[in-house]
């Protein structure tokens, strides 16, 4: 996959899968920018951005042209649905898919302006198998699915493409309470079909596909990269 030259943003880089995906773009050579509250130890040119207060106009500095957008920020709050509260939702709902509306609104002429440009977003294995506790983030990844769809077509003849990839239970810092022991780690790999847990590369192999011109005729799909768990038993 030729990246070379070409401008991707990743929001959420500092770590898990934006980190991975990250660090895959500037060993394929593209120029790389980031935003996220902390700037990640990477040789990219970074903006400090908050899902939780998002800024537009800080991505003004950008260059004119982007040729993708990954945006990787997300949640977590697993508890019984009579505990959440509207704050657990509406916390959930501003992360994972207000955070993303801000960006792709703030950047689209730049998407525009590349004529084969590629958003990827994220959503869960949760949105289709229903789990229990999972209520707030199936709800919000529900919508991140949503809004895939729609932009996918309504951009289509703009040529940008939008995908998001429905991960399982993948090893990273945000699921460390999830995977926090030998006994955790060994009941989440025998969950999976395959027979482990998701790996922050794993996952970031296909958004890397999605970003790329290889996959240039992939638009308003939802990518099950799940070990199997959303449709093997």
């Amino acid at each position: 996959m030729s990246f070379k030259g070409k401008n991707y943003l990743i929001v959420g880089a500092s770590s898990g899968i934006g980190l991975a995906l990250a660090q895959s773009l500037i060993e394929a050579g593209a120029n790389l920018f980031t935003a996220s509250r902390t700037q990640p130890n990477l040789q990219s040119t970074h903006i400090t951005w908050d899902a939780a207060n998002p800024d537009s106009q800080v991505f003004s500095s950008l260059p004119a042209t982007l040729d993708g957008v990954a945006y990787c920020p997300g949640t977590i709050n697993l508890k019984p649905f009579n505990r959440f509260t509207n704050e657990d939702f509406q916390k959930d709902f501003q992360i994972n898919v207000l955070g993303a509306i801000n960006v792709i609104q703030a950047i689209l002429p730049k998407l525009k302006a590349s004529g084969n440009a590629s958003v990827v977003l994220f959503s869960t294995v949760a949105v289709q198998t229903g789990m229990g506790f999972h209520a707030s983030v199936a709800a919000s990844k529900g919508a991140v699915e949503g809004l895939t769809r729609s932009l996918a077509a309504e951009y289509a003849s703009s040529k940008i493409r939008f995908n998001a990839i429905a991960p399982s239970l993948t090893d990273t810092p945000l699921a460390k309470m999830l995977l926090s022991s030998p006994e955790k780690i060994d009941a989440s790999n025998k969950r999976h079909p395959l027979g482990r847990v998701g790996t922050s590369t794993d996952i970031a192999a296909a958004a890397k596909l999605l970003l790329s011109d290889e996959g240039s005729w992939i638009t308003g799909q939802i990518l099950h990269i799940d070990g199997g768990m959303g449709n093997l038993k």
